[in-house]
């Protein structure tokens, strides 16, 4: 089966330009005004919120790609000869990578003190929704067992979202 060619983005590929433009700006865009004084304070309770939470997405991504295994792909479109992962951390949100990039990135806007950052979190966050979105549609098309996990396992933030 020949594919189309990547510019044409049949299989999702605009997907991950825009998730490369978004993580450039989490890493290098422009920040707000650093805040915080001296001793401890609300920015050294967000720096160590931050820190824990970026953490907790290392592990959270990191698990959900050991998960997947030879499934992983970073297009929305499931590979041809993907099975349904419904185990290990998939047990507790259905997209866990992006559920894991989405609490690094506002631990790293936390850590940075950063309105702006934690705003390009946003931003990623909504993204993951949206492509998530296209992924759950092909997902349902091709496991009809999935619909019944969409209903027991919550999307991008487990037990909540």
């Amino acid at each position: 089966m020949s594919h189309k060619p990547f510019w044409k983005g049949s299989r999702g590929e605009w997907y991950l330009v825009v998730q490369g433009i978004l993580f450039l700006l989490l890493a290098f865009g422009p920040r707000s005004c650093q805040y915080g004084a001296s001793g401890f304070s609300y920015a050294s309770a967000a720096s160590i919120g931050g820190g824990i939470l970026f953490l907790a997405g290392v592990v959270l991504t990191a698990t959900g790609a050991i998960n997947l295994g030879k499934n992983l792909t970073p297009l929305p479109d499931p590979k041809e000869n993907a099975t349904l992962i419904i185990a290990g951390v998939y047990r507790l949100v259905r997209h866990p990578i992006y559920s894991g990039l989405s609490f690094m990135a506002f631990g790293w806007g936390l850590w940075l003190h950063s309105w702006l950052t934690v705003g390009y979190a946003l931003l990623l966050f909504a993204f993951f929704d949206l492509k998530s979105r296209r992924e759950e549609r092909l997902l349902n098309e091709k496991f009809p067992e999935y619909a019944d996990y969409q209903k027991r396992v919550r999307k991008l933030l487990p037990f909540i979202y």
